[in-house]
């Protein structure tokens, strides 16, 4: 099925972002033409040969929150082109367990860490039911392969039964020592943002995005507060313009080795220019998270992983360390 022209595939704050930087025009072309309201046959591929699939959607209180669904390669499946199911269910103690409903907005990110590809599949939750969800997909596109570390993962047994010393799910209002010790080496996280305004169009949604750089990337400031670098993307601006009008935004921080899953609601902030941005080697802008609720799942993921292996699109990249 050739793309057909909608209208614009952004809202006003994403084009707004793209004009800043002079990309507007071009970032018209590109989104009536490669945005699509249907996934096209190698997406759909794609999608069922993964084992896991990076979620967002928005509790009841409008917060964007970022998690992971998991099974084994299959259980994300497409009855039609634009219809994408997800056989699983959300990981015990997922922030967004009971909150995604029939009608909400949801935005969904297939990625493989091993071969870097990534492919987005943004909608409108159809059904949703024990272990059976159904995205009406409305917004289809790729993404390019930049600053995604590649890893290897393999299923592990899950936990134990064992007792434990403490909860499996911790929440905080705070970042604990141990949550930014997991931030200051992480080389990856993931971002979930939202405008479901009516006003949005064609672009109305909530979207997942992945940023990743050298270890070190997040700066985390003594009041708790993360800065992350934005380095040159394709130039969409879905995470940039939804936050722009609408600044909570959820992140996702996996721990590799222990299989946690540290999720954070956070306010964010787009830092534009100034001798901060300047300080970070192809920092284009910075993002500034304040922390409003952590939800740390431990030992959540059965995966293990392998050592990753740098995105060669950081070789140009140097973090400037505070």
């Amino acid at each position: 099925m050739d793309a057909i022209d909608r209208g614009s595939a952004f809202h006003a704050d994403e084009i707004a972002a793209q004009r800043r930087v002079g990309m507007d025009q071009r970032m018209d072309i590109v989104g009536r033409t490669s945005v699509r309201d249907y996934m096209p046959d190698q997406h759909r591929e794609f999608f069922a040969q993964l084992p896991f699939l990076f979620v967002a959607a928005l509790d009841g209180e409008g917060q964007p929150w970022a998690t992971l669904m998991t099974g084994e390669p299959g259980f994300l499946s497409t009855p039609d082109e634009r219809t994408l199911r997800v056989a699983a269910q959300l990981l015990p103690g997922d922030p967004l367990a009971g909150q995604m409903h029939a009608g909400d907005y949801i935005g969904a990110l297939g990625l493989s860490p091993a071969t870097r590809r990534r492919n987005r599949a943004n909608g409108v939750i159809e059904a949703v039911g024990d272990g059976d969800l159904r995205i009406a997909v409305q917004q289809s596109f790729g993404n390019c392969p930049k600053y995604i570390q590649a890893r290897g993962h393999q299923a592990r047994q899950a936990p134990g039964n064992e007792a434990d010393a403490g909860p499996r799910v911790l929440r905080s209002a705070a970042l604990s020592d141990a949550d930014k010790a997991l931030i200051a080496q992480a080389d990856t996280f993931f971002i979930a943002s939202a405008n479901v305004g009516p006003s949005a169009g064609l672009g109305r949604g909530v979207d997942m995005s992945h940023r990743g750089g050298r270890p070190g990337f997040i700066r985390i400031g003594e009041d708790g507060v993360l800065t992350a670098p934005d380095f040159m993307g394709n130039f969409f601006f879905n995470t940039i313009g939804n936050l722009v009008g609408h600044p909570r935004a959820g992140l996702l921080f996996i721990d590799f080795a222990s299989g946690d899953m540290l999720h954070l609601a956070v306010e964010a902030e787009v830092v534009w220019d100034g001798p901060e941005v300047q300080a970070i080697a192809g920092a284009e802008r910075l993002l500034r998270f304040r922390v409003r609720e952590v939800v740390r799942n431990v030992a959540a993921l059965p995966f293990r992983w392998s050592e990753p292996e740098p995105s060669p699109y950081l070789d140009r990249l140097e973090t400037v360390l505070g």
